[in-house]
């Protein structure tokens, strides 16, 4: 493991059994117990356990790193620095998959024919696919039904590679977004005429603000994004369809329990994660938002020295998907949050992206490292037929460039012109006292 774990004497022992059974890369763990049973820490079977990234390399704002910094010096305290709950899955052999970590059984494959291949044929509408959940039995159980976005997104693994801008016809050498070692995957079709990175998956999450227009919650495991999907495909007035995985079992997953403690922070009792009240009030650079977290913790602010930059999956915990500037005028977070409002691209009264300590690879060899992984609290704007619009949705979790300029993206970035700011928000978390 190219990573300097930075961990405290009192987990050094348990950390490192932890690297040993992991049935993950790169994914070891200070335990952060999100399980309703303190006796049974690790094993969440009810409840909302938040699983590591598997992000396996340090980062500065271009490459990989061969040797991750130490503290005080750059891109110190980015993802690979802090692991929490190493993945655990079990292959049933009966086309199921149980996640012993979350308690959520999950089926295997996306492969909805069941013709032994995955392609385009499998995919369903989002109508097809609740309908799915209600007539589907497997392995003896009839109680499936179509993941929440919370859910799908637990399966995430960021040592996946972004294939975006990869022109070849040979996948074989791209990494998803999911493990593969227990779940079954394929990119998109191409021989349907779809591009490599066609490979969302539905979630049961519509997005609340019809005034974007029916938008439907889902996770690319291709190229490591949540998107807003429209149900129909624009110009053509063809329901958009998605890859499918069911699952059944702790139906309290993703549910957050918060308590404001009166001295600038929340906890989150479901996943045991302390977080700053406020956030840093001011937009950053990625290694600036890193640098900002030291400086925070050299002052032992509001009590602690070992706050952090979340990672995307502990980040992505705390979204708020019933709400929206649109429909509840705030962010997409607890009220009990204090959120920075900005201005965005459409002059709207809007909330900010939110920088994660993950950083976003992509398959380039020189640029791999360029991006960083961001979800956005507020419109996840995008400039579409001449003008910007909320395209993917409040709670997307899309990527920007670590450091530039945001003048040099007018028209924003990829086929739906995402708005490029660079200069993201940081809100605070550490693991709280038990």
């Amino acid at each position: 493991m190219k990573a300097i774990i930075r961990m405290t004497k009192s987990v050094i022992v348990l950390a490192f059994a932890l690297i040993l059974i992991s049935g993950c890369d790169g994914a070891s763990s200070t335990i952060s117990d999100s399980s309703d049973d303190d006796s049974n820490p690790g094993n969440a079977t009810s409840g909302y356990a938040v699983i590591d990234t598997g992000q396996l390399y340090c980062y500065d704002n271009t490459n990989e790193l061969s040797i991750c910094p130490v503290e005080d010096e750059p891109f110190y305290g980015q993802d690979n620095q802090y692991v929490r709950l190493p993945c655990d899955y079990s292959d049933n052999g009966d086309g199921t998959v149980t996640d012993n970590v979350t308690g959520l059984m999950w089926q295997k494959s996306p492969d909805t024919d069941g013709d032994g291949d995955i392609d385009a044929a499998d995919k369903l509408t989002y109508d097809e696919a609740l309908a799915g959940a209600e007539t589907l039995t497997l392995a003896g159980y009839s109680d499936w039904r179509l993941p929440t976005i919370k859910e799908l997104y637990s399966l995430i693994d960021f040592s996946g590679v972004d294939p975006s801008g990869f022109e070849g016809t040979d996948t074989s050498g791209l990494i998803p977004f999911i493990d593969t070692r227990y779940f079954d995957f394929a990119y998109g079709d191409t021989a349907a005429g779809e591009r490599i990175i066609d490979a969302q998956y539905a979630s049961s999450n519509l997005y609340v603000d019809d005034n974007a227009g029916s938008l439907l919650f889902g996770v690319n495991f291709a190229d490591g994004r949540i998107k807003g999907y429209g149900l129909t495909i624009p110009g053509s007035g063809t329901e958009k369809t998605f890859y499918i995985i069911y699952v059944r079992g702790n139906t309290n997953y993703g549910d957050n329990s918060f308590v404001d403690n009166g001295d600038g922070t929340i906890i989150d009792r479901t996943t045991k994660m302390m977080w700053s009240k406020d956030d840093c009030g001011e937009g950053l650079t990625w290694e600036e938002a890193l640098d900002w977290v030291e400086v925070k913790n050299g002052t032992h602010f509001l009590g602690y020295s070992d706050w952090r930059m979340p990672n995307v999956k502990e980040l992505q915990s705390i979204v708020d998907y019933t709400r929206s500037p649109g429909t509840t005028g705030s962010a997409a977070i607890d009220p009990l949050f204090s959120t920075t409002s900005i201005i965005n691209e459409a002059g709207q009264t809007d909330f900010p992206f939110f920088w994660s300590s993950t950083t976003h690879a992509n398959w380039t060899e020189t640029s791999g490292g360029s991006a960083g992984a961001y979800v956005a609290f507020g419109r996840a704007m995008g400039y579409m037929d001449g003008t910007w619009t909320d395209v993917h949705g409040v709670g997307a979790q899309r990527s920007d460039p670590k450091t530039g300029d945001p003048k040099d993206y007018p028209t924003g970035h990829g086929p739906q012109g995402d708005a490029i700011r660079i200069f993201n928000y940081v809100r605070l978390v550490r693991d709280a006292d038990t």
